[in-house]
């Protein structure tokens, strides 16, 4: 098929001419143009090339052949340090400007005085420092986390949590108590000792046959209980005990024995 096409492509260039003259009447077929036929040719071996080869196998993307558009990325200029660097007496850095004198010049983000790009944008919640909606005020698990961890009768706390390894508080989420979530089924009876739990979880613990204890959660600070609490004849102020003294490794204060002739003040 390939040859045909480029035979009829090849006739094609062909002129014919219609001759009426006294002395001679008919067509004279003229021969190709060199240029033309070599072009031709070509094409020819490039069909028959196309026909006989195999089709082409597309490679699947892989994390060994992932790699960015040729030109996409260049490595930044290096900035030399003086005129060895063959860069210059500006050594990269422009002639003018902040940015091309020594020191740190300005810092990321900075757009000459005008409002920052970081700071025209909308703030993004749950970031930022502690923005309100972002920061968790429970450490959670569900029945379904619970599932072939205990067994009947055992009780499940943040502490069994944290030694079964279900839980790693740590950080500012060490210091949060336990809330239980209601996602999954429960096959086991259990005892749950906890700040809160969800209506879904009470429902299937109490189902299935299992305890909820309520636990009492941190009592937020205001200034009215406090002075209820100062004010009561029984009231005994709270010792402060660094860390290591809870761990048992805070160093005890020796008495020295002074000298006679010291008096003390």
């Amino acid at each position: 098929m390939a040859q045909s096409m480029a035979a009829s492509r090849l006739s094609a260039h062909r002129q014919v001419l219609t001759l009426r003259s006294p002395a001679f009447t008919g067509r004279m077929i003229s021969a190709p143009r060199p240029a033309m036929a070599r072009l031709a040719a070509q094409r020819l071996v490039v069909f028959a090339q196309a026909a006989t080869a195999a089709p082409p196998t597309e490679e699947r993307f892989r994390l060994n052949n992932l790699s960015p558009q040729e030109g996409s990325r260049r490595k930044n200029k290096r900035k030399g340090r003086g005129y060895g660097a063959g860069q210059g007496g500006s050594c990269g850095f422009g002639m003018r400007g902040q940015n091309s004198r020594s020191g740190k010049g300005t810092r990321p983000g900075f757009e000459g005085g005008q409002t920052s790009l970081y700071r025209r944008l909308p703030k993004l919640r749950g970031i930022a420092g502690g923005m309100p909606s972002g920061v968790v005020d429970f450490n959670v698990v569900n029945l379904n986390d619970l599932a072939g961890k205990f067994e009947d009768g055992e009780e499940v706390s943040l502490e069994t949590l944290t030694k079964k390894r279900l839980l790693n508080p740590s950080g500012h989420e060490a210091k949060l108590p336990l809330k239980v979530l209601g996602t999954g089924e429960l096959g086991v009876k259990l005892t749950f000792k906890a700040v809160a739990f969800s209506s879904s979880a009470r429902e299937k613990i109490e189902a299935g046959g299992g305890t909820i204890v309520e636990v009492p959660g941190k009592v937020k600070w205001t200034r009215a209980a406090h002075n209820a609490r100062v004010a009561d004849p029984n009231y005994k102020p709270k010792q402060r005990v660094s860390r290591l003294a809870k761990k048992g490794l805070a160093k005890k204060k020796v008495k020295k024995n002074l000298p006679a002739f010291i008096s003390k003040k």
